[in-house]
């Protein structure tokens, strides 16, 4: 087998575990996600996350792993949209930041 095919293969497979593994990261922060918007009672818009960065970092035992940042959108109030992110390191969520929401101000009058 020419050295090229065995190139091509090994690229090939290279791939498709990096799918395969991103699509199960994608699980678990979407899942991440709609744990945090039900904990603080916010709706979760368009039900999904999307990629924001893909890096590859160490973990806690020198391994090397994928860190991955997915962004999100929720809303508080139904009529709005606010951003949100997950991190994570492999297939362990690191954070999950539904950022800071402002209290409600009573309307001034000028």
């Amino acid at each position: 087998m020419p050295i090229f095919e065995i190139i091509s293969l090994l690229i090939l497979s290279a791939l498709a575990w990096l799918w395969f593994d991103s699509i199960k990261a994608r699980d678990i922060a979407v899942q991440a996600a709609q744990a945090a918007c039900s904990t603080n009672a916010l709706q979760l818009l368009d039900a999904t996350v999307s990629i924001a960065s893909l890096k590859s970092a160490r973990d806690e035992d020198g391994q090397l792993v994928l860190r991955r940042v997915y962004s999100f959108e929720y809303s508080d109030t139904g009529n709005n949209r606010r951003p949100g992110s997950i991190g994570m390191l492999g297939q362990e969520v690191i954070f999950v930041n539904i950022g800071l929401r402002p209290a409600s101000q009573p309307p001034t009058v000028h």
